[in-house]
C-alpha cells in the first residue's frame, strides 16, 4: 500500500506566506495538488443539460483560474434509477462524453484538475423510477422507490464502474463516489433503509459490501493513476444509523480497496440537525474528520461551514485534515484562493452560508448562483458592458443594494460617489448581523467596506442626499438605493408605550419585558423572535454550546452521532403572529426556513396563524383567532408588519430629467429580500 505526504517543513514556509498549511502541496503519489483546497461538488442545474456545458465550463474555467487545487462537479447519475430528478444530470452512454470534455479542456487549460461526482440518489430520488436497497419512502420525496434485486445490485455496481471509465475517457482526473448525505450507497449502509436478509444486507458486513465493491472494481478499471475520492458518512445525523466503530471499517475497507481521499459527508437530508445554514458554528464538524484520522493514512478531506481562509488554516494546522473541502465560499468569489495566497484576505467576497440563491435554487429547479455574487454559473451572461468613457456616478443609500452598485461601477473605472444618511454602511445587513445564528451578515460589511477603499469610492456617511445638491453635481446618472421604512400598523393603540417597531427592538436596543407578542411571521418577524429568545452570545459562536442544544453527540457514544437536544430555555415568553391561516414560516426559504422553525419550537415560542389583531391597550393584544377573542397579556407587541420603499426624490430627479434608477428596497419593498437587491444593484452596476 502505498503511503501519501500529509505533512510539510514548516520551517521551509516563506514569511510571506500567510496559510502556510493551506498551500502545502500535497502528495498523492502518481500527481500533487498545489494547495489543500477542494472545490467541494455542488449541483448547480446547469450539469442536466448538455446545451448548458460551455456555461459549466466557464464557471469551473473561473475557479481554476482563482488557484482552487481540485474540483469536483455536481453529481452525476450512472444510471436512469439514479436519477434526482427526470432527465437530469447522467453520464452512463458513450455519447455523453464529449459535451464534458468542455469541461476538463477548460479546466485544465486554466491549470487545475476537477472529478466528476458519481451520485445515484436512492431512495432520495425525485422521480418514479427510483430503486433502494428496501422499499421504504423517503420523508423528503413523494415517491416510494422499488427495492433493488441482487441483480440489480450488480448492475448498479457495474454502472458506477463504467461511468468511471467514461469520467476518465472525457478527460477528468477522477472521480467522488458519493457515499453520504442519505443517497444509495448510505442507504445501503443503515438498518433504517435496508432490511434486505441477501448478500446486500443484515450483517454490518454485507451492508459495507456495497461501497466497497463500487470502489474495489472502480479502480481495477480506471487503474492506478486516477483520482478516487470515496465521500465517507461520518456522521449520519438519523437515527437507527451507523456506529462509529463500523464507520472506521468501512473507511478502513474504503482505502483497502484503492481510495485516493476519503471526503467527509455529513448528515441526511433528512436529519433534524441543520448542518449548513448561517446559525451552523464555522468548522462545526471537523472534529469528527480528526477523530478518523488516526485509523486510515490516506488523506482525509473535512467540510461544512469553512468559508474563509483563516478558518481553513487553523482546521488544518491543528491537525483535524488534510484537505478542506468548499463549495458554496467558491460560488460566492472564485478568487477566493488566489486572494488568500496573495494575503487580500480583506478583499474575499464572503459566503455567509444562506443558501438563498444556491440549495434554495436547486431545490426550486432553478439555476444556482450566490446571493453576494449574482455572476456565479453566469460568467458568460452577466459580464459588463463595454466603457466607452469614464462616467460619474452618484449612488444614494449605502445598503447591500447601493454597496453592489457601487463597487461594481467603481471595480469598471467609473468616479463613484457614495451618500449614505447612516454613520455606517450596511443597511438592513444591520440589522441581521445582530440576529443571533446570523453573525456571518457583518462579513460582506467588511468586504464591500474595503472594495469601497480599494477602488477609490468617495463615501459621504452622515449625508442624506438632497435633490438641489446632486442637480447641481452635473452626475451622469442617480442610483436610487434608499433601502425601506417599517410599515405602520394601523389598529387602535398602535401607538400605546407597550408597542416597539422591530427597529426599536434589534437596532436601538430599547428595554423589552418577559412576555412579548410579535405581529408578523415573515423573516423578520422570525429574526425577532430569535433575537428575544436567545441568550448572549449566540451559539453560533460556540461549537460545543451549538452541538449541546441541536443533539450532537461529539462522544460519538450513540449510533448516527445524534444526542437528545438540550436547548437553552428562553429569557421570554413569545407568540409569533400573522393573519395568513396556517403555520407561521412557510414562506421562510426552503434549506433554511426548517432550521427557523424548529429552533424556535424548541425555545417554547408560541406561532399562531389566521389572527385578527383588534386592539392593544393596558391588558395587551387583544386578538380573535377562528371566531374567538382572547387577549395577549405582554409586556411588549413588536410589529414586524412589512415595509415601504423610501423614494422620495425619484419624482424630483426624473422632473429635473436626471438619468434615475431605482433598485433594492426603493423599488419593490415586499419583505427584505437581499438577493434581488444585491442582483439588481450588480447587474445595473454592469450595464451603464
Amino acid at each position: 500500500m502505498r503511503t501519501f505526504k500529509r505533512t510539510f517543513d514548516a520551517m521551509t514556509a516563506t514569511a510571506v506566506m500567510p496559510y502556510p498549511h493551506l498551500f502545502a502541496a500535497l502528495d498523492l503519489g502518481f500527481c500533487t495538488l498545489p494547495n489543500r483546497v477542494l472545490m467541494g461538488s455542488m449541483h448547480t442545474g446547469l450539469e442536466d443539460h448538455a446545451r448548458d456545458f460551455g456555461k459549466l465550463a466557464a464557471y469551473f474555467a473561473a475557479r481554476a483560474r482563482g488557484g482552487v487545487g481540485l474540483m469536483v462537479t455536481g453529481g452525476f447519475s450512472p444510471n436512469i434509477a439514479g436519477w434526482l430528478k427526470p432527465f437530469s444530470s447522467r453520464l452512463s452512454m458513450p455519447w455523453h462524453v464529449a459535451p464534458h470534455r468542455q469541461i476538463t479542456r477548460a479546466v485544465h487549460a486554466a491549470g487545475s484538475r476537477i472529478c466528476l461526482q458519481i451520485l445515484h440518489a436512492g431512495r432520495y430520488g425525485y422521480q418514479p423510477l427510483s430503486v433502494a436497497p428496501s422499499r421504504i419512502k423517503s420523508p423528503i420525496t413523494p415517491f416510494t422507490p422499488r427495492a433493488l434485486s441482487t441483480g440489480g445490485v450488480e448492475r448498479t455496481i457495474r454502472d458506477f464502474v463504467r461511468c468511471a471509465q467514461l469520467a476518465r475517457e472525457a478527460g477528468y482526473d477522477g472521480v467522488e463516489i458519493m457515499g453520504s448525505e442519505g443517497y444509495l450507497i448510505n442507504q445501503f449502509l443503515v438498518e433504517r433503509t435496508n432490511r434486505r436478509d441477501d448478500a446486500w444486507g443484515g450483517s454490518v458486513d454485507k451492508r459495507q459490501r456495497l461501497p466497497i465493491e463500487i470502489v474495489r472494481r472502480t479502480r481495477e478499471a480506471v487503474g492506478s493513476d486516477f483520482i478516487i475520492i470515496y465521500r465517507l458518512s461520518m456522521l449520519d445525523l438519523v437515527d437507527n444509523a451507523q456506529r462509529w466503530d463500523e464507520i472506521v471499517a468501512l473507511a478502513k475497507r474504503i482505502e483497502a480497496a484503492g481510495a485516493t481521499l476519503i471526503n467527509t459527508g455529513i448528515g441526511w437530508h433528512e436529519a433534524r440537525v441543520p448542518t449548513i445554514v448561517t446559525s451552523v458554528p464555522r468548522a462545526a464538524f471537523t472534529w469528527v474528520t480528526r477523530k478518523m484520522k488516526e485509523h486510515v493514512r490516506i488523506p482525509l478531506i473535512t467540510t461544512n461551514r469553512i468559508n474563509m481562509p483563516e478558518v481553513a488554516e487553523s482546521v488544518l494546522a491543528r491537525g483535524d485534515a488534510d484537505m478542506v473541502s468548499m463549495a458554496r465560499p467558491l460560488l460566492a468569489d472564485p478568487d477566493w484562493v488566489s486572494k488568500a495566497r496573495a494575503g487580500r484576505t480583506a478583499l474575499i467576497n464572503p459566503c455567509i452560508a444562506c443558501n438563498q440563491a444556491c440549495l434554495d435554487h436547486v431545490f426550486e429547479n432553478r439555476r444556482a448562483s450566490c446571493l453576494m455574487n449574482p455572476r456565479a454559473c453566469f460568467e458568460t451572461e452577466l459580464v459588463d458592458a463595454p466603457r466607452t468613457r469614464k462616467k460619474r456616478f452618484a449612488v444614494i443609500g449605502a445598503g447591500p443594494a447601493g454597496l453592489a452598485c457601487a463597487t461594481t461601477l467603481a471595480q469598471r473605472g467609473h468616479a463613484v460617489t457614495l451618500y449614505e444618511q447612516a454613520n455606517e454602511i450596511g443597511g438592513q445587513f444591520n440589522l441581521a448581523k445582530r440576529i443571533p445564528g446570523k453573525e456571518e451578515f457583518a462579513e460582506p460589511l467588511r468586504y464591500w467596506g474595503n472594495l469601497l477603499g480599494e477602488f477609490g469610492v468617495d463615501v459621504r456617511l452622515g449625508m442624506r442626499a438632497d435633490a438641489a445638491t446632486l442637480k447641481t453635481q452635473g452626475y451622469d446618472a442617480v442610483i436610487l438605493a434608499t433601502g425601506v421604512a417599517p410599515r405602520a400598523l394601523s389598529i387602535p393603540g398602535a401607538d400605546h408605550a407597550k408597542t416597539l417597531s422591530y427597529l426599536d427592538v434589534v437596532l436601538h436596543g430599547k428595554p423589552v419585558g418577559k412576555r412579548v407578542a410579535i405581529i408578523g411571521a415573515g423573516g423578520i418577524g422570525f429574526d425577532v423572535a430569535e433575537f428575544l429568545t436567545q441568550s448572549a452570545p449566540s451559539p453560533t459562536t460556540d461549537i460545543a454550546r451549538w452541538s449541546h442544544e441541536w443533539g450532537v453527540d461529539q462522544a460519538y457514544a450513540q449510533r448516527g452521532g445524534l444526542a437528545k437536544p438540550a436547548p437553552e430555555p428562553s429569557p421570554r415568553e413569545v407568540w409569533l403572529l400573522q393573519r395568513t391561516p396556517g403555520a407561521p414560516g412557510k414562506r421562510l426559504n426552503k434549506t433554511s426556513g426548517w432550521v427557523h422553525r424548529a429552533a424556535l419550537k424548541m425555545k417554547g415560542v408560541k406561532m399562531l396563524g389566521g389572527v385578527a389583531y383588534e386592539r392593544i391597550d393596558d391588558a395587551g393584544l387583544h386578538i380573535v383567532i377562528d371566531d374567538k377573542p382572547q387577549i395577549l397579556d405582554v409586556d411588549n407587541i413588536v410589529i414586524c408588519a412589512g415595509q415601504e420603499p423610501r423614494r422620495d426624490l425619484y419624482d424630483v430627479l426624473k422632473a429635473a430629467n436626471i438619468d434615475t434608477h431605482l433598485i433594492g428596497g426603493a423599488d419593490v419593498a415586499a419583505e427584505l429580500d437581499a438577493k434581488r437587491a444585491i442582483a439588481q444593484g450588480t447587474r445595473l452596476g454592469a450595464s451603464l
